[in-house]
């Protein structure tokens, strides 16, 4: 496992992120808390340190246990949470990105994890209805306070980023340091503005469901075995999601490798500045997902599986590749 910083910040994070939206078993298939010990420990041991949750996920469950199985351990582990989903459908103040749901979110999920801070805490999708002026100035209150260390921004338009980073800057706040989008060869929309805007930025981007949901494991395609209690309905998937996940389960038996390791290490060719979200509901399927840094793609490669996508970045990019000659004549390069 290596190291490195996440964005522009000096906080030092593991290669992969561990995700902990499997721990538990309240509202679908998820993790005993036995496995999920393993899987953490398996984690540990491969050197990670980095830990995604959220407030909301197994209806707080996923914080709970991980409050219990990071005890004594708490200050070898980067852990992150995210608030935005609503706790409570009968209040409506306890939801969305306003300074009242973020501090009783944020004192929830403290007291779950057993912590008195946390080292970055994510905003988990953009809410069109509070000024991100609010928020931004919210997150600096708690990063000044002790409770929060770093702030990152998920699933929200690369102008919001960019734009609440701005007024960071300018009012001398907290700015984002991470951005957490999903990212794999079956949704490569991030390619598109986020990605650009987290690498000019300076944003480190924890990228979630780099299997696309399980698909480019080969579960669905024939590239390996079927899993018991997948969160997808094998029919649900449509001719271009088998043709990807064929590809890369190609590519992964001429390695000798999984195809969940070819598609994942495929995330880390594309950018520098993305680091997977490892979901696993055992510690054998995390072992298998970990197999991605040990294999480096070469351009050829990464070139074959991204033919089959189909993928374009559409207008303005494409107009500006094809008419670069045009505007800048001898001088384009």
């Amino acid at each position: 496992m290596r190291y490195r910083t996440l964005g522009a910040s000096g906080l030092r994070v593991s290669e992969v992120v561990l995700g902990a939206m499997t721990f538990g078993e309240q509202g679908g298939v998820g993790a005993p808390i036995a496995e999920c010990r393993r899987i953490l420990d398996a984690y540990a041991e491969a050197g990670g340190n980095t830990i995604d949750t959220a407030v909301n996920y197994r209806g707080g469950l996923s914080e709970e246990i991980l409050g219990e199985l990071l005890a004594g351990r708490r200050e070898s582990f980067v852990v992150g949470s995210k608030y935005t989903v609503t706790r409570d459908r009968n209040d409506p103040n306890a939801a969305g990105n306003a300074r009242k749901n973020l501090r009783a979110s944020l004192e929830i999920s403290l007291r779950r994890l057993r912590t008195d801070y946390l080292d970055v805490y994510w905003v988990h999708m953009w809410d069109r209805a509070t000024p991100i002026e609010e928020t931004m100035r919210a997150l600096d209150d708690a990063v000044r306070a002790g409770k929060v260390l770093y702030v990152g921004i998920s699933d929200a338009p690369a102008w919001v980023a960019a734009r609440a980073n701005t007024l960071a800057s300018f009012h001398g706040w907290s700015p984002f340091v991470g951005l957490q989008v999903p990212y794999s060869l079956l949704q490569r929309d991030a390619e598109r503005e986020l990605l650009p805007m987290a690498e000019a930025l300076g944003l480190g981007v924890t990228a979630w469901s780099p299997l696309g949901g399980g698909v480019l494991s080969g579960k669905y395609s024939g590239a390996g075995p079927a899993a018991a209690g997948s969160r997808l309905d094998p029919g649900s998937v449509d001719e271009r999601s088998h043709r990807v996940a064929r590809e890369v389960g190609a590519v992964a038996a001429e390695r000798g490798v999984s195809s969940a390791a070819v598609a994942i290490a495929w995330t880390r060719a594309r950018s520098e500045a993305v680091l997977p979200i490892l979901g696993a509901r055992s510690a054998a399927q995390l072992a298998d997902n970990l197999g991605a840094l040990d294999v480096t793609l070469t351009d050829e490669e990464c070139k074959r599986l991204e033919a089959t996508t189909g993928f374009t970045l559409g207008f303005p990019h494409d107009f500006i590749a094809e008419t670069s000659p045009w505007v800048f004549g001898a001088a384009d390069v």
